[in-house]
């Protein structure tokens, strides 16, 4: 049973904008031909999937995956993608920031499958 309420919608508008981005950022590397681009557009398509997975499944800490795996993301490929668009990182260690979240935010998927088969 999907959890109802504001963070499972927020996981799914998240996405949205992460496939579009993703898709957008593609397109603009394949023609750019830059690399940290094209990663970036790859982290996005990637893990937009995984977000819309995480907005239909029961539980607080398969939303907390999903949050901590979205900001991971934002710090990951956006300092990937503003070191490609506009010549500089978002901040120093944005992006080693942002892959710790992201590994911290696949580790808490794990315990929701963990979690969710305690309760079955």
């Amino acid at each position: 049973m999907a959890e109802t309420g504001t963070a499972p919608r927020l996981l799914l508008v998240a996405a949205g904008l992460c496939g579009a981005l993703g898709v957008a950022a593609a397109a603009r590397a394949s023609h750019a031909g830059d690399d940290n681009l094209g990663i970036a557009a790859n982290f996005l398509l990637l893990h937009a999937p995984v977000l819309i997975g995480l907005s239909l499944v029961a539980g607080r800490v398969a939303m907390a995956a999903g949050i901590v795996l979205l900001l991971g993301l934002v710090l990951f490929a956006g300092d990937l993608a503003a070191r490609a668009l506009l010549g500089t990182p978002l901040f120093p260690l944005a992006a080693p920031l942002g892959g710790g979240g992201l590994i911290v935010g696949w580790l808490l998927v794990a315990l929701a499958g963990v979690v969710g088969r305690r309760r079955q």
